[in-house]
């Protein structure tokens, strides 16, 4: 038995670990507590030593002063400023307005609010509760398909997780030891080419379905002429300037993705002030939320600093590699078994949970495949996206179930999400199929590991001896490097 334990002691770790899971026990003393049973058993064994757990307290020292985590707190606490000021209500109803008089005028303007409130809160859970609450009662009212309505919301919810300031891409650029800046580049045009995609199967409904996305009445348009203008941009102003203001400094350089989150919010803090709704009551449950949200992901990070610790010291990660290095089909092979690990654990995780626990084990393969982290990382924020819209565990569809009415079937919710899913699929197959949409807003392309070639000059040598004389050994070498320059 103890032989048999010794020799598959990471395949038993790991499964041991979804079972927790699947148990429904919370994740973050799931990881904690399988890693440090583990760990003692593997004491037991003679397969660790003691020494390795006291490496733990400086795993723990190094999260508590990792900066980059410092924006997690920044940008929810922006996003949910934003949130209760009625910002999201106010642009639904402008953008309304605007879009009314035409055909499927509420599902673009959810969609364009969706993608607006992605690039200010980050988080999909507010994006989706506040457009559920807000928008699918007026498209239900004017006689829009129940089914269509529900997957606009969920779909433009689901932005949050890929246009940044994502907290998805700021967890995953941690994780990877990438830069979150080059992160929030790359990810850039696959996000408007997803909103694209949603404007454009709204707009093929409005062609062949004319009747499941009907125009406003001119009743339900109050605003109109000079009006509807000031009242856009006095709606949407506000909005562009803290989008620009902070991924703006970011992509220029001026500041980092933490200083950028303190810049947001500030300015969050500014607009509901300029508003009149900053009060007690707003900040109180804005900081509430905020330290409710920061918590969860630093006790899941904690948790699984101690599992990744234990698993390394068992040889996990070279049994994760050596199984996925022998798929068969090389990086393709390694992508599509990727994905389907994501999309299947995504039924019962969070983006959260799976970027510390499954994406560490991911990485160093992806990396010897020589695909490139930042492409891989993107990769992964799109496939969880999708899981997020996936009948009948996605998440979105569950924010969305809480704050829908009674008429609203679960059905309605789940087939109004299929297109969706679709075609975030098909945005899955054109990142694998052509990389430079990510690697176009970088300096450096895409799948490209090759180091940066560096040249060494040697000390000239006098011209008695001969400059031109190259070393032939590594005696030679340190012999002339000891030289001084002529």
């Amino acid at each position: 038995m103890a032989e048999f334990l010794i020799a598959n002691m990471a395949p038993i770790m790991f499964t041991a670990l979804m079972v927790f899971l699947l148990i429904g026990y919370p994740v973050a003393f799931s990881l904690a507590a399988v890693g440090m049973v583990f760990g003692l058993l593997g004491i037991e064994l003679g397969l660790l030593t003691p020494n390795l757990l006291q490496a733990f307290p400086d795993r723990v020292f190094g999260i508590m002063k990792n900066e980059i985590l410092l924006a997690i707190p920044f940008f929810t606490f922006m996003g949910l400023v934003l949130e209760r000021s009625g910002m999201a209500e106010e642009l639904l109803d402008t953008i309304g307005q605007l879009f009314g008089g035409i055909r499927g005028g509420l599902a673009y303007a959810v969609i364009f609010v969706g993608a607006l409130l992605a690039a200010t809160t980050g988080v999909v859970a507010a994006s989706v509760i506040a457009m559920g609450l807000i928008s699918l009662p007026i498209m239900l009212r004017y006689g829009y398909d129940r089914a269509l309505a529900s997957g606009v919301i969920a779909a433009a919810g689901t932005l949050a997780q890929i246009i940044p300031p994502s907290l998805v891409l700021i967890v995953m650029a941690d994780v990877l030891g990438r830069s979150v800046g080059d992160m929030y580049k790359g990810a850039f045009i696959p996000g408007l080419m997803l909103t694209g995609f949603y404007i454009s199967w709204v707009l093929l409904n409005t062609i062949f379905r004319p009747h499941l996305v009907p125009a406003l009445p001119p009743e339900a348009r109050t605003l109109r002429g000079w009006g509807l203008f000031q009242r856009v941009i006095v709606a949407m102003i506000p909005p562009l300037l803290l989008i620009f203001l902070v991924l703006g400094s970011i992509f220029i350089g001026w500041a980092t993705p933490t200083e950028g989150g303190a810049l947001g919010a500030v300015g969050a803090l500014g607009l509901a002030l300029a508003k009149r709704k900053l009060n007690r009551k707003l900040l109180t449950e804005a900081l509430h939320a905020t330290a409710k949200i920061t918590s969860f992901v630093i006790f899941i990070l904690i948790g699984s600093s101690v599992f990744s610790l234990v698993f390394r010291g068992v040889n996990g990660d070279l049994w994760v590699e050596h199984l996925l290095l022998d798929l068969p089909g090389g990086q393709i092979g390694f992508l599509i078994v990727v994905k389907s690990l994501v999309s299947l654990l995504a039924f019962f995780l969070d983006f959260f949970e799976i970027s510390f626990i499954i994406l560490p084990l991911l990485a160093p393969v992806a990396e010897k495949l020589g695909i490139d982290l930042i492409w891989f990382g993107i990769l992964m924020g799109v496939n969880m996206q999708t899981s997020f819209m996936h009948p009948p565990f996605g998440f979105a569809l569950f924010y969305l179930r809480s704050v829908a009415p009674p008429v609203v079937r679960t059905s309605d919710i789940y087939w109004g999400a299929v297109p969706f899913v679709i075609i975030q699929v098909i945005m899955v197959a054109l990142i694998v199929a052509f990389p430079s949409l990510i690697s176009v807003g970088l300096d450096r392309p895409a799948h490209s590991n090759e180091p940066t070639p560096v040249q060494i000059l040697l000390p000239q040598e006098s011209q008695d001896s001969g400059a031109d004389a190259q070393p032939d050994d590594a005696a030679d070498l340190f012999k002339q490097l000891q030289k001084p320059n002529q």
